[in-house]
């Protein structure tokens, strides 16, 4: 008898996306001494989804795209969207510090393990020669640094599942303690966030680079220190080291610990009645919380200040469907779009319309298709595109200016309002008072939530019906873009876009 394989069985293709490699992981309790060579010697275990922490520690390994990495690297650490509200032009340098030490220093090499996995690609990431042979080492620390970041935010949130992070240094997830996370004198980690499907809080330190014990240990006492002052609500503690030497693999070691207690605040703390449930990723949940749609606005606002200052001629809108639904993740938070048939074959007919469309009615018929425009822009100095929707661009657009005008209200924070005699202070000195008004912009912004729910609620409900030209408030639209760029490698969420040239990928030999 022949068995049939079941019908609740998808029958999908499998993953042949051009800039896919493997990242080994290695769980533990608490740090240890490097594992010599075992990236390449262990038995690793297939990393098979992203909705929790693993049931046993050990090696695994997961295979992710390019694209997954770069997402995390302009969504992590710290928010400089404050800086930026009277120049939002300089988003865009902001987003090539981010991303351009991966493209620097990164490389690709074939690889075969002792024990080959079923699936994975046969590719990792290393350090190309640049990095081996003509970096100085303040260099390298700032690439560490980086690197380390980056695959922190991956980790946690492509493949945990946790939702969206926040740089500690403007406070932990408890009003009550916010002084005590604030306390100069306290070494805390760099990030934490809110586990939704576990019901913890999560406190992140990030490593990279030629990640030793001693470093690991100094990031495991930082780590001790924060879960002191969380004191009995529940958390976890994760130390995640990104490593790499010149001609081996870059892998990462979570080293975790659990501390039971009361449950997390809902969510952060500000008494909001809202089911905290569904997904880590906040665009999954915008059509029905409020606190979700103001956090993503706030995660994508650099993104925003890049877009809406970009010049019209540099700026095109790509066709996505408009069904977020149609987006099925396998896991991590993008779907390629070169395998995902529905946007191919809907793509395919919006161009033959095109061939018998006027072209000052083509938008309005191919959003009559089924079809939403996201606005994209290649970042200068990068071979990133970055885009989202008309209703996420709204409710960024509505949020921005509560942030202009609570600047403009509070004494202080503006560059205008300091002393004279600034740059006369020791660097350290001015790092601490930038850090006092970035807390204090924070505070303002969170005395406000309650008054941003509806505002942003009803900018994003009227973004789905807003022209392009309205929203950046200028007469001409954006180029719709229906053209197959066959140099692009495209990806999108539901309500963001990102693309990386196809020719820009780590080489295939470091």
């Amino acid at each position: 008898m022949i068995h049939m394989i079941p019908a609740r069985v998808l029958d999908e293709p499998p993953l042949t996306y051009a800039d896919s490699f493997d990242v080994p992981v290695l769980f533990r309790d608490g740090p240890e001494k490097k594992p010599w060579r075992q990236w390449r010697t262990a038995r690793h275990k297939p990393w098979v989804g992203s909705g929790g922490f693993p049931t046993t520690d050990g090696w695994y390994v997961s295979t992710t795209t390019w694209r997954e990495i770069i997402k995390a690297a302009v969504e992590v650490g710290r928010d400089v969207t404050p800086h930026l509200q009277n120049q939002p032009r300089y988003a865009h340098g902001e987003l090539v510090a981010r991303v351009s030490p991966l493209y620097a220093y990164l490389g690709a090499h074939p690889v075969v393990p002792q024990y080959p996995v079923r699936g994975t690609k046969g590719r990792r990431l290393t350090l190309n020669p640049v990095y081996a042979y003509g970096t100085e080492r303040s260099a390298k620390n700032a690439a560490a640094y980086r690197l380390g970041m980056t695959m922190t935010e991956w980790a946690c949130r492509s493949l945990l599942g946790l939702g969206q992070t926040e740089h500690l240094e403007l406070g932990g997830p408890i009003p009550a303690l916010l002084e005590m996370f604030k306390d100069p004198q306290q070494k805390l980690p760099d990030l934490w966030g809110e586990h939704q499907a576990e019901g913890l809080y999560w406190l992140i330190e990030a490593k990279g680079g030629n990640v030793g014990l001693s470093a690991l240990c100094k990031g495991w006492a930082q780590l001790a220190a924060c879960s002191s002052i969380l004191g009995s609500y529940a958390h976890r503690t994760v130390l995640v080291g990104a490593s790499v030497r010149p001609g081996d693999d870059l892998f990462l070691t979570i080293d975790h610990d659990l501390h039971p207690g009361q449950p997390p605040l809902t969510p952060a703390g500000f008494g909001i009645d809202e089911p905290a449930v569904g997904p880590g990723n906040l665009e999954d949940r915008l059509g029905y919380s409020d606190d979700a749609l103001i956090g993503a606005a706030r995660a994508q606002m650099l993104t925003y200040l890049a877009l809406s200052s970009a010049p019209t001629s540099q700026l095109r809108t790509v066709p996505v469907p408009a069904e977020r639904a149609s987006r099925h993740r396998r896991f991590g938070l993008t779907t390629p779009l070169e395998g995902d048939d529905l946007t191919l074959a809907m793509r395919a007919e919006a161009r033959r319309e095109a061939s018998r469309t006027e072209r000052h009615t083509l938008r309005a018929r191919t959003r009559s298709m089924g079809l939403d425009d996201f606005l994209t822009c290649r970042i200068p100095g990068t071979e990133v595109h970055l885009g989202m929707s008309r209703k996420l661009f709204a409710a960024c657009k509505r949020l921005r200016e509560e942030d202009l005008a609570i600047a403009q209200r509070t004494p202080g924070l503006r560059a205008e309002d300091q002393p004279a005699d600034n740059q006369e202070l020791s660097d350290n000195a001015q790092e601490e008072r930038r850090l006092t008004q970035r807390r204090i912009f924070r505070d303002r912004q969170e005395e406000a939530r309650p008054r941003l729910r509806p505002l942003l609620r009803s900018a994003y409900e009227r973004g789905v019906t807003s022209d392009w030209s309205d929203l950046l408030g200028r007469s001409q639209e954006p180029e719709l873009d229906l053209e197959n760029d066959e140099g692009l490698l495209e990806a999108a969420t539901p309500e963001t876009y990102l693309a990386v040239s196809r020719y820009g990928l780590p080489p295939a030999r470091a």
